[in-house]
């Protein structure tokens, strides 16, 4: 693989994280601060999962893809859900992405990167190169997505945090289609 089809690939897994993003930033109260954890976070996964699957090799990719989009759904559904349940409660103070939130979503959006590298030991890419170019593109659609998420925040206000586990919800019921119903 040459570098621009690594950078396509990038673009291609950083869009769930992206999209993520844009949904966190609708529903957070949000400063450059955060966007950068959610970035770093992002990416770091983007980074790590391919690499694990460089190293698991082959053999464990039957295992992992049996069950990895219900996995994605299941984390997303959940997340997106307590965020439509935080809405209804009394206290609407500003929520703040917790570590736990955090590490689901990471993990949610970065399972299909495992394949990624179970693909690119195949090949003669640089593992390096690839989890470096996978981890700065992702962190920048990430940091990029929890912007515009929190300028449209403003437009939609508190109904934001609605859209936003809703948009959780419809990734992960695209994501479990995408494996079960169109594969």
């Amino acid at each position: 693989m040459d570098i621009l089809t690594v950078f396509l690939v990038a673009v291609g897994l950083a869009m769930d994280c992206f999209s993520v993003s844009i949904a966190s930033g609708m529903t957070e109260d949000m400063r450059i601060s955060a966007a950068f954890k959610v970035g770093i976070s992002f990416g770091s996964f983007q980074m790590f999962m391919p690499f694990l699957g460089w190293l698991l090799g082959k053999s464990l990719i039957d295992i992992v893809s049996a069950f990895d989009h219900w996995l994605a759904f299941g984390l997303l559904s959940f997340v997106g859900c307590k965020m439509i349940y935080e809405f209804f409660q009394k206290e609407h103070e500003g929520m703040t992405l917790k570590f736990r939130s955090l590490l689901m979503l990471s993990i949610a959006t970065s399972i299909d990167a495992f394949s990624v590298g179970i693909v690119i030991g195949f090949l003669t890419t640089s593992i390096m190169i690839s989890i470096f170019i996978f981890g700065f593109v992702t962190f920048v659609f990430s940091f990029v997505g929890i912007l515009i998420g929190d300028k449209l925040k403003h437009i939609f206000g508190r109904r934001a945090q609605i859209i936003g586990g809703i948009i959780l919800i419809l990734i992960g019921t695209e994501i479990l289609l995408e494996h079960v119903v169109f594969a």
